[in-house]
């Protein structure tokens, strides 16, 4: 993916208490079906960016986390806005040198270039993912 985006890459939350920037490439992007992604989302998917940690920082405020026991029976850290909410960032405890951002929180969404969809053993048949990206059962291949 390497010159995909411009750098760097920054983002927040709605009420704009917590803002981040990314320094680093990412290192995959795409839609990720896992059933922890559907609550965090509050739909079929989340779509997200997979970045080095070492490259994300906070510019401003600080997110809550909450702690979940994900589908591959490894511990996620879910960080969201403390006061609106938003969906920020997940820590991979399994993975400390990724961390997943999601899309939305971008400051500009539109900048996402998904690769593929992830997790596909949880999709929903309700949620359509035929738009010709590879399709992973669970954790996608990364080099």
């Amino acid at each position: 993916m390497e010159g995909a985006y411009a750098m760097p890459v920054t983002g927040g939350c709605r009420c704009g208490r917590v803002r981040y920037a990314v320094t680093a490439e990412p290192i995959f992007a795409g839609h990720c079906h896992c059933r922890d992604c559907q609550y965090a989302s509050g739909t079929g998917f989340s779509s997200v960016l997979a970045v080095p940690a070492a490259s994300l920082r906070l510019t401003a405020g600080e997110p809550k986390a909450f702690d979940v026991m994900a589908e591959s029976g490894n511990v996620v850290s879910r960080k969201f806005c403390p006061d609106c909410g938003t969906p920020l960032f997940s820590e991979l405890k399994a993975a400390p040198a990724v961390w997943i951002i999601k899309a939305g929180s971008l400051d500009d969404p539109g900048i996402m270039k998904p690769s593929m969809h992830i997790w596909c053993d949880s999709a929903q048949p309700w949620m359509p993912s035929n738009d010709g990206l590879p399709h992973f059962p669970k954790n996608p291949p990364i080099a």
